[in-house]
């Protein structure tokens, strides 16, 4: 599969400026993210996720290494690789006294894109802002402001979206509502990169996944085979009466009073047996009203991964 971005031994180092010392940001980030692909790029705060991305932006000069972005070499075709992407950053950034239709509208200018070709309308409607396109954007909840900045970056309609932090401080609907464009725009054969401090939405849009940590790459894979190193399930059960004591035969399995009636258990399925697990609890003399299960998520990949 053809990559719409490909980083090789890329190194970012912050000089010492007197009152701190050097600081080494990234350390040789190999990275490749197919075409077509939505993929996620994690990490905790400060491990270097916005630095990379402000490479491609060109808003920081990077030390060493290579960014290609859809074939065109960031240092020798800035303008092109420039042109191939749009990126969503954390921070609002337009003029308050302008209107959503006028900010679009020079935005699309500044692209060089003709007014034959332009889309304004179409954008507006896709994030939900037909109604606030002649209003100041000063006036824009904060919600309005972070679908607007998602707008501003598709004007040239380029290959690739980068979203940074797309949902950080937004609510619930206006989440499901970015999701669904997401999803749409990747349909049509857009690229997305998305990071977010939100490992529910990488792992509900995502088809591969790299973790970043402390300026290196520790962990590059698609999400299912991720969400497959951690062969853990947890079991609950529900019983009918008080729970008084626990057997010793489950001392292997974590066990642990929730309540007064439920019992958590973890357990590996491939070494250890659910049938094994069940006659003991059923030997409790404790009838069972119910069974419930949680597999390991992204989270828990994330926690293993990250921890020092």
């Amino acid at each position: 599969m053809k990559n719409a971005i490909e980083i090789k031994n890329l190194n970012k180092t912050y000089a010492s400026d007197g009152k701190s010392p050097e600081k080494v940001a990234l350390h040789g980030i190999d990275l490749d993210i197919p075409q077509g692909s939505i993929f996620g790029l994690l990490g905790p705060n400060g491990a270097g996720k916005s630095t990379i991305i402000n490479i491609m932006a060109g808003l920081v000069v990077k030390t060493a290494g290579s960014v290609t972005i859809w074939d065109e070499d960031i240092d020798k075709n800035t303008r092109n690789a420039k042109t191939a992407i749009g990126i969503v950053p954390q921070e609002i950034t337009f003029d308050a006294f302008f209107t959503p239709r006028q900010i679009l509208e020079i935005q699309a200018g500044l692209y060089g894109v003709p007014k034959s070709e332009r889309w304004t309308e179409e954008l507006l409607t896709m994030v939900g802002l037909t109604d606030k396109a002649d209003s100041y954007s000063r006036s824009l909840s904060g919600g309005m402001k972070r679908r607007l900045m998602v707008a501003k970056a598709l004007v040239h309609k380029p290959p690739i979206l980068v979203l940074d932090e797309p949902t950080a401080g937004v609510d619930v609907e206006l989440r499901q509502m970015l999701w669904e464009n997401v999803r749409k725009l990747n349909d049509q054969g857009m690229t997305i990169l998305l990071t977010t401090h939100y490992l529910e939405e990488a792992e509900a849009l995502c088809d591969k996944i790299a973790i970043i940590n402390h300026g290196r790459i520790v962990a590059n894979d698609d999400k299912e085979n991720l969400l497959g190193q951690i062969d853990s399930k947890e079991i609950r059960f529900r019983l009918a009466n008080e729970i008084t004591d626990i057997p010793d035969a489950l001392s292997d399995f974590s066990p642990a009073k929730e309540g007064r009636r439920t019992l958590a258990l973890r357990y590996a399925p491939k070494e250890q047996s659910m049938n094994d697990i069940l006659h003991i609890v059923q030997a409790m003399n404790n009838s069972i009203t119910d069974i419930t299960t949680d597999e390991s998520d992204l989270e828990d990949i994330f926690l293993q991964i990250t921890k020092d």
